[in-house]
C-alpha cells in the first residue's frame, strides 16, 4: 500500500507513458479516417447503383406499356423510354444529363445491336436497358478514391405490350 499522497502531485510511475496517448491517436487516426471515409464512398455507390437499377426497371416496365398516345410529336419509343430513365435518376439525384442509356438486343445474333421498341418484328423478343455513369458525377467528396470508375446498371426484359386501362 502506498503512503498517503495528495491527488494534485503526478504519480511518477506514469512519467514513462506520458505521450503514448498522442502519439497512438497520430498513428491510427488517418487509417481509422481512410477506412470510414472509404466506407463512405462505397456507399454512395451502392445507393447510386440502386437508384440506376430502379430506373432501368421502371424504363422496362414503360417500354412494356402501350405507350403510343404518350409520345410526343416526332418522338420514338425508345426516345421516351430514354428520356423517362434520365429524369427519373435526375429526381432521384444523379445528374441525367452524364447517365447514357442504351437499349439493345439481348440475345440472338443481334445480340448488342440496337433494338427497336416500335417494331413488330421485335414482339416478344428479349432486349437489354443498360444504364452507365461516370462515378465522378455521383461521387459526394471531392476525394479520388474511385476516380475513373464507371456505374453500370443492366437489365434484360422482353418485349410486350400491356394495354392500360383509364
Amino acid at each position: 500500500m502506498r503512503p498517503y499522497c495528495n491527488r494534485n502531485q503526478p504519480d511518477r510511475r506514469d512519467d514513462s507513458r506520458r505521450g503514448t496517448a498522442a502519439v497512438e491517436f497520430a498513428v491510427m487516426m488517418p487509417l481509422f479516417l481512410m477506412l470510414v471515409l472509404g466506407t463512405w464512398e462505397m456507399g454512395t455507390a451502392l445507393t447510386a447503383g440502386t437508384k440506376m437499377a430502379a430506373a432501368v426497371r421502371e424504363g422496362g416496365r414503360l417500354a412494356s406499356m402501350d405507350f403510343e398516345k404518350s409520345l410526343a410529336p416526332g418522338q420514338t419509343a425508345n426516345e421516351k423510354v430514354e428520356a423517362d430513365i434520365k429524369n427519373f435518376l435526375t429526381a432521384s439525384g444523379i445528374p441525367g444529363d452524364n447517365v447514357t442509356v442504351s437499349i439493345t438486343h439481348a440475345d440472338g445474333a443481334s445480340a448488342g445491336s440496337p433494338f427497336d421498341l416500335q417494331d413488330p418484328d421485335n414482339y416478344l423478343e428479349l432486349f437489354r436497358i443498360t444504364v452507365s455513369t461516370d462515378y465522378e458525377s455521383v461521387g459526394s467528396f471531392p476525394l479520388e478514391y474511385m476516380a475513373g470508375q464507371t456505374l453500370e446498371e443492366s437489365m434484360i426484359f422482353r418485349m410486350g405490350r400491356v394495354a392500360l386501362s383509364n
